[in-house]
């Protein structure tokens, strides 16, 4: 497959003679082992012997059969695998200076110079001073005549990168830590089949979370289950919220809601530090309210079950970048931490991120509440500030009158997430003051006339709804442009909000071309993209796309095990999309999959010739099982079957085939935690935008709103670490209309990630690799709506 071409590339950089060992520490988290897979074959890959530590410091200090050498057969099928299979336990002895020296001992015997320590901060900050003490330690063995001199000058440095693994998402300088988009997905599967027997019997549900010192989980949960309250230890509420939080559970009650839902982290406190219990608050809405109160403890069943689509994505990404940063160290480069903001992958010294979390800590012990929530970062910030916005609503007569009509509409094929981008919407919308209308089946619907006025508790339980409530079609408007201005004209909308995909940009454009002709048209309208391809220009993500991933990644972890136990077999899966390859590119990578033909790459016989001769001589290993992916449309030719039938006969006798076709599936489900969350999160910045423009563009001597610029219809997309606001004007020149696709898309750079975790040699560029930042500086460019939810 033809290469792109990139200006730098990883071969430069040799693991010849280095000695790599990876090990997890601490507390599990789910994506722990994709991250070991990834640093073992990355290592293996670029020359250098990997290692695994078996029972995290503990085996470092033992050593003998707890440092064993890894192959690249002995992380197959460990991807789709919960918690971590190298083991982890937290360790006593390599708190003291013995334990310590133990642990270099049993390191420099087997020439370990470089460490990826996968856990929380507390194993982070032990493997920071462990590099400090080093050269002492290596000191103290020469005396003790353990090692000979010579061992201090070839291993005189020890290399530490970290990734943090932590479900709790506590650590400072990152968006996502390892886990947590898995733990958030236990949490939504338990709050959503809790809500269906709570409306059954009107009962009142209070969910304990974990997050002993961090709310990240509750905070991002009550907001992908529209939950009613939540209390988190680093905004602990107001004085008398006992009484608040009562008369807002009565006020839904009378508003016809048959549920309540209260989230509490389990590190929850009042303005005082004192704890705020589960019970605790069970006891209040008994005696306050009498209603049918339970409680539920999540517990460990956060930390279980296989990771996400994300946290397997996020783990690969970073255990690659983690020895890509090993590769690159000297003796004087810093312990660093490997991340991703947005979706760029970044390195931050490590104790200047262990510092800033220290430092929430202390903010919360002095009960400087508003601090502790700006040091968890921008993210952190807009989640809490999003959730007051959309669970509280104000009294008609605080609510600022704008008198202006806003409609929201579905266009395209649906996603799941639309509808929290509706709700989003519709609330921000009212908060603002405007009056908010829903338009009912896309374009076809406008110009019918299918429109109503929505209200804030029309809206309510949209959040973890599959599809689109509203009813969304593929109709353009350019047919029925006259239709439609009269029905703005009759309902007086000042603004329109479209959610949807390619349809809702191609839409966009049509309305403002006649806007010539009809001046019903000049008003502001932006456009959210929410498609399952990701295939909307202007933007890296799009709504439904993570669903879309989890659905894929859920199927071939089911198939490729519908394989155990039998004979060798190569599975064949055609995913959505279209032309765009996301899918199958970004869930091959989730899956494990040997490879993922997309129409972006183009390929030949050639190329499937080499991947079944590939998956030939992978076959006579311990590897029984195959993947490969196929995009609907990357090929007219070289078809599903076609490469099916290829590779049933070309594998004969070693291998034999099945083929699936996922279908509309991937289109189907409950939104993912991370689609709920972005589609509130970006549908609220894009109604803040609305009612920015409309006071803009109202005319005081006309009475009406006029806009007629070009950045008074734009795209809100998430561009590499923010959401910006792009003329769709501007986004042409992007755009490949012909097979509907950005000209450009960042995705196509992590597909020979794919091939190398899959042993096959290829050029990977490293130019937009992570550069060393500090931290501080890393907070000030987080976007206000970060990617990682």
């Amino acid at each position: 497959m033809a290469q792109p071409d990139n200006k730098k590339f990883f071969e430069n950089l040799t693991g010849a003679g280095k000695a790599i060992a990876v090990l997890t520490s601490g507390g599990d988290a789910q994506g722990m082992n994709a991250a070991v897979r990834a640093v073992v074959r990355m290592g293996i890959y670029v020359g250098a012997k990997v290692y695994f530590i078996h029972e995290g410091y503990q085996g470092m200090v033992d050593g003998g059969d707890n440092i064993k050498e890894a192959t690249w057969e002995s992380v197959s099928s460990m991807l789709q695998v919960g918690g971590t299979v190298i083991g982890s336990a937290r360790c006593k002895e390599f708190r003291t200076h013995e334990g310590r020296l133990k642990a270099a001992h049993n390191l420099v015997q087997r020439g370990i110079t470089n460490l990826c320590v996968i856990g929380g901060d507390g194993s982070l900050t032990g493997a920071n001073l462990f590099r400090e003490e080093w050269s002492g330690l290596l000191a103290e063995l020469v005396q003790q005549g353990l090692i000979e001199e010579d061992a201090v000058q070839r291993y005189s440095a020890l290399h530490i990168v970290g990734m943090v693994g932590s479900i709790d998402n506590d650590f400072c300088g990152t968006d996502m830590t390892i886990g947590t988009d898995s733990a958030l997905h236990r949490i939504i599967e338990v709050v959503d089949a809790i809500m269906t027997t709570a409306q059954s019997h009107q009962r009142t549900f209070v969910l304990e979370v974990m997050g002993r010192h961090c709310g990240y989980l509750a905070l991002v949960s009550a907001l992908a289950c529209g939950a009613d309250w939540v209390l988190i230890p680093e905004m602990p509420p107001e004085d008398g919220w006992e009484e608040k939080m009562c008369e807002k559970l009565s006020a839904n009650r009378a508003g016809m809601k048959r549920l309540n839902i209260i989230i509490v982290a389990e590190g929850a406190i009042d303005r005082n530090n004192k704890p705020i219990t589960t019970e605790h608050v069970k006891d209040l809405v008994v005696r306050h309210l009498g209603f049918d109160t339970r409680v539920t403890i999540l517990g460990h069943v956060q930390r279980g079950g296989t990771p996400s689509a994300f946290d397997r994505i996020l783990a690969s990404r970073m255990g690659v970048e983690a020895v890509l940063a090993l590769l690159e160290t000297t003796a004087n480069t810093a312990a660093c931490v490997v991340s991703l903001c947005g979706n760029q992958a970044v390195r931050l010294p490590l104790m200047e991120c262990v510092q800033m979390t220290q430092e929430v800590q202390k903010a919360m012990d002095e009960k400087k509440f508003e601090e502790a929530v700006r040091l968890r970062g921008r993210s952190f910030e807009n989640n809490l500030r999003t959730y007051k916005l959309l669970a509280h609503r104000k009294p008609e007569s605080e609510l600022p009158q704008s008198n202006f009509n806003v409609a929201v509409l579905n266009v395209g094929a649906p996603a799941a997430g639309m509808n929290a981008a509706v709700r989003s919407a519709v609330r921000v919308g009212i908060s603002e003051g405007h009056k908010m209308f829903a338009i009912n089946d896309g374009f076809e619907g406008f110009y019918k006339g299918q429109i109503r006025e929505i209200k804030w508790g029309d809206v309510g339980g949209w959040t973890g709804q599959g599809g689109s409530l509203l009813g969304t079609k593929r109709t353009l408007p350019a047919k029925h442009v006259d239709k439609i201005a009269e029905q703005m004209r009759k309902y007086n909308i000042n603004a329109l909000l479209v959610i949807g995909g390619f349809e809702a940009y191609l839409g966009i454009m049509e309305l403002l071309a006649a806007r010539g002709t009809y001046d019903e048209l000049c008003v502001p309208m932006v456009m959210v993209p929410a498609t399952v391809s990701n295939n909307v220009p202007g933007s890296d993500l799009s709504i439904g796309a993570d669903t879309a991933l989890n659905a894929i990644t859920d199927t071939c972890d089911r198939i490729k095990q519908s394989a155990s136990g039998t004979k060798r077999r190569v599975f064949i899966i055609e995913t959505m999309g279209g032309y765009c390859g996301y899918l199958a590119s970004v869930g091959g990578l989730a899956a494990g999959a040997d490879a993922a033909y997309i129409y972006e790459e183009p390929f030949d016989i050639r190329d499937l010739q080499s991947n079944v001769e590939h998956l030939t001589e992978k076959m006579k290993t311990s590897i029984q099982r195959g993947l490969v992916l196929r995009n609907e449309n990357s090929n007219e030719n070289y078809t599903t079957d076609f490469i099916y039938q290829l590779y049933s006969e070309e594998g004969r006798g070693v291998f034999d085939c099945r083929k699936n076709v996922l279908g509309h599936m991937q289109q189907g489900g409950a939104p993912s935690p991370f689609d709920r969350n972005f589609g509130t999160k970006i549908s609220a910045k894009a109604m803040q935008w609305i009612s920015k423009k409309l006071k803009e563009s109202y005319r005081q001597d006309e009475g009406r709103v006029f806009a007629n610029t070009e950045d008074s219809a734009c795209l809100l997309g998430m561009r590499r670490r923010a959401l910006v606001f792009q003329p769709v004007v501007q986004l042409k020149e992007e755009t490949d209309f012909v097979h509907r696709i950005p000209k450009e898309q960042w995705w196509l750079k992590l597909r020979p990630l794919m091939k190398i975790l899959a042993k096959y040699k290829t050029s990977y560029d490293v130019s937009d690799s992570g550069q060393l930042e500090h931290v501080v500086c890393n907070r000030t460019k987080e976007s206000d709506t970060s990617s990682a939810i």
